[in-house]
């Protein structure tokens, strides 16, 4: 299996020169949501060292959130740059409010922008975010206002560019409007393809938007090492996600060894052929794949050195099509898409 660093990151830009909106970033980015929740138990120090590995190698590009922790994520973000703010591109997001009673909202009102932008500058330890995005979008506020709001953080100078995560095309556009999208983060990965379909994908590349694909390893089911839900820690979210339960699990599963099996005949890991693809989507692409760990972060790094044939594309195609996966992506739907 192919795990080494490669020799050089290569850079991608999201965004477009034509409407000031570009920002040069490592062509694969590192998602630390798992350093603090959601996964099962972290390890500070091993979260530390696997973010200074990902820079060592070059890796620019770092994506968090305020929900993650909650907090915590931030702050844990803010000590492994500090020192080396120069070497990272920051991505942050606001809008999923959580409550200490575990209750949660979506939240875009203009006021909170602001609180939540500056609250985020505080915890990470930086005078301005690289990236900054509308996490999930509040039906009860007009993504105008919202994206007005997030266009003063930007005149500020507290912003330099703006994103927004799980947006139905007709809100990308309407954001757009308002002040030009950077990024658009969404789910996509080999099983997670409607973006292909929904008018999602060809909406950024109409509009000259960059692409960032989260839980590019379909949240690990892809890297072919999740055999059982048995394999997840008691208190890792996966156990509530239908995907990862019952008929749902084995159908996943099938589809899994199929990449499996390609990745085999190449040398290279399955979790390595699901980024290579996602690579090969186009140069406007960036995933983020999370780990929190060092030997996963040089598997996910490796996938840049993975060439796919126009052979492989297509037999992953048609393995794995639209719709294929058996399950919804998270337990309630409701928020994503508006």
């Amino acid at each position: 299996m192919t795990d080494h660093l490669p020799t050089r990151v290569p850079t991608r830009v999201l965004g477009s020169a034509a409407n000031g909106t570009a920002l040069p970033v490592s062509a694969l980015g590192l998602g630390c949501m798992g350093m603090s929740e959601f996964y099962g138990a972290g390890d500070e120090q091993e979260s530390l060292a696997t973010i200074a590995a990902f820079l060592d190698a070059g890796g620019t590009f770092l994506d968090t959130a305020d929900m993650y922790g909650p907090f915590t994520n931030e702050q844990l973000v803010g000590r492994a740059v500090a020192g080396r703010r120069d070497e990272v591109v920051l991505a942050t997001k606001f809008g999923n409010e959580r409550f200490p009673d575990g209750t949660r909202r979506v939240n875009g009102r203009p006021e909170y922008v602001h609180a939540a932008c500056r609250a985020s500058l505080q915890r990470l330890g930086v005078d301005h975010v690289d990236l900054y995005y509308q996490h999930r979008v509040d039906p009860d506020v007009p993504v105008e206002e919202t994206w007005g709001a997030m266009a003063e953080l930007v005149r500020d100078g507290l912003v330099r560019h703006l994103g927004i995560s799980e947006a139905a095309p007709a809100t990308i556009r309407r954001a757009h409007a308002t002040h030009p999208v950077t990024a658009v983060q969404t789910e996509w990965s080999l099983w997670t393809r409607d973006v292909e379909e929904n008018g999602v994908l060809a909406t950024t590349r109409e509009l000259g938007v960059g692409f960032v694909p989260y839980s590019p390893l379909g949240r690990g089911f892809l890297s072919g090492t999740i055999r059982s839900v048995d394999d997840l820690a008691d208190d890792d979210f996966r156990r509530a996600n239908p995907r990862f339960q019952g008929e749902n699990f084995a159908r996943n599963l099938q589809l899994v060894e199929e990449v499996r099996a390609l990745a085999a005949g190449l040398g290279v890991s399955a979790g390595q052929v699901a980024l290579a693809w996602l690579s090969a989507q186009g140069e406007d692409v960036v995933p983020i794949p999370g780990t929190k760990r060092r030997g996963y972060l040089a598997e996910n790094l490796a996938s840049l050195d993975v060439q796919l044939s126009a052979q492989d594309l297509a037999r992953l195609d048609a393995v794995l099509p639209v719709g294929a996966t058996a399950g919804e992506r998270y337990p309630d739907m409701s928020s994503v898409h508006r």
